[in-house]
């Protein structure tokens, strides 16, 4: 039998009420960097900067989608797809970050907004995927306490201009990834090191989100409010005592620390002893600010670790063992492809009784395409797709709770510091034509969701 075309997998398989969608984030694709008022990110600056960015990649231009976004709504309409992440540059609603509103950049989400719903797709908005205002950096950034309130005057606009037909609302995507790679590694945007930058972020980022959200649900009361995490299933290298409290604190650090606080259980400082470090900067009120009744959890996982015992590395006393090095299959990213991770995270996100409902808000395989007649015979990304999905299967027939799954992602877009040598997208695009080409994953998406 031929998997790709005669997979046994079945949508109803997963129920009536099970979601299914897409992801993408505004700065990846939307190009237009300074069309209409729009003010300058974090991001803007950093991928000007020589050297951050694989081979010199830029997000001036993107996927158009700023100017293409009905051709891509018509895209999704023709593979059926129902549900669709996107989210709000902040510099197109509030060019500075703070004060002025500029209505061009409310015009063009009312009209990504009106266009979804009129072509039966629902919008499912992500308040902040990374793309800080560089004014606000510039006084700080998420380094700043006083970036909680910028961000949920943010916000307010937001729900106030949308909340009328946006019922889909997740606060921050990913916490741990923009606050780790760009307050801490220095890789991402906007390009800060050390302990002190990260654990200040840290703390804002995750008062911000339970900010945010409050804001939301006093706006738009009927909104269902969630918002996102990378997570990653972590093993130990071996069984030894070392390795496993080495994979111990990885898992604490990378799947632990930013959901915990905001399900009422404070920062998991006893398993990851650095965090008590974050002492110097919770003020009096904060833990009583951290926790949210969220919706939903948006859950984003792609692959499996592997922890060994490395006491010389500071604060974790752990290293990560690379898929290369482990000789095992990987995507463009390097990451190892193992869905068996995406059922075990399922499984540890579910003993947590403080989460009402969990969706894949993310999962998807960067591979190296090949556009040949017209077509790209993306196997690898199909047989991705299908086979964390059999996991998804497996983790809903064991009782455990997940009610939605959207691939990473629609199109090829701005892989962040890959550029654009990473393709994650069920649609190709031609960067340099813009032309968009659905890949065989996406036409195998579309026969499943039909």
């Amino acid at each position: 039998m031929n998997k790709i075309e005669n997979s046994f997998l079945n949508k109803d398989q997963f129920g009536d009420d099970f979601l299914w969608g897409v992801s993408t984030a505004a700065f990846q694709i939307e190009g237009a960097h300074d069309a209409d008022g729009k003010g300058s990110s974090i991001w803007d600056v950093f991928t000007s900067q020589k050297g951050k960015i694989k081979n010199g990649h830029h997000a001036l231009t993107a996927c158009d989608f700023y100017n293409s976004y009905q051709n891509d709504i018509d895209l999704m309409k023709e593979l059926n797809i129902p549900n669709f992440r996107f989210s709000i540059s902040w510099t197109r609603i509030m060019p500075t970050g703070t004060d002025s509103v500029n209505q061009a950049g409310i015009d063009y989400y009312n009209k990504i907004i009106d266009s979804l719903l009129a072509s039966g797709i629902e919008p499912w908005i992500t308040l902040y995927h990374w793309d800080l205002p560089q004014s606000l950096e510039t006084k700080g950034g998420w380094t700043n306490r006083e970036s909680v309130s910028w961000f949920s005057d943010y916000v307010a606009i937001c729900a106030q201009h949308f909340g009328d037909r946006v019922k889909n609302w997740m606060v921050i995507n990913e916490p741990s990834v923009f606050t780790g790679a760009g307050y801490f590694l220095g890789i991402h945007a906007p390009g800060k090191k050390g302990i002190t930058n990260y654990l200040k972020a840290m703390h804002h980022v995750t008062l911000a989100t339970t900010a945010g959200a409050k804001k939301v649900r006093n706006l738009v009361p009927e909104a269902n409010i969630g918002t996102t995490f990378s997570c990653t299933h972590i093993e130990p290298a071996t069984q030894s005592a070392k390795d496993i409290e080495a994979a111990k604190r990885v898992d604490t650090l990378l799947n632990r620390t930013f959901i915990e606080p905001i399900l009422g259980l404070g920062y998991p400082q006893a398993d990851l002893p650095v965090l008590k470090k974050l002492n110097n900067y919770i003020l009096e009120d904060d833990l009583n600010n951290l926790s949210f009744d969220f919706d939903f959890i948006g859950l984003q996982c792609y692959t499996r670790e592997v922890v060994k015992s490395a006491m010389l590395i500071p604060y974790i006393g752990a290293e990560l063992i690379s898929a290369e090095k482990r000789n095992v299959i990987s995507t463009d990213m390097g990451w190892e492809v193992y869905p068996p991770a995406l059922y075990h995270v399922l499984k540890k996100f579910n003993e947590y009784k403080g989460i009402k409902k969990i969706i894949i808000t993310e999962n998807g395989a960067a591979f190296p395409d090949t556009l040949s007649n017209g077509k790209v015979y993306d196997i690898k990304r199909t047989h991705y797709i299908q086979d964390h999905l059999e996991q998804i299967l497996k983790a809903r027939n064991d009782g455990l709770n997940v009610e939605g799954y959207f691939v990473w992602s629609l199109t090829d877009n701005f892989e962040w510091a890959e550029g654009y040598n990473a393709r994650f997208g069920l649609i190709h695009v031609d960067f340099e034509t813009q032309q968009r080409t659905i890949k065989h994953s996406g036409l195998w998406f579309k026969d499943f969701l039909s």
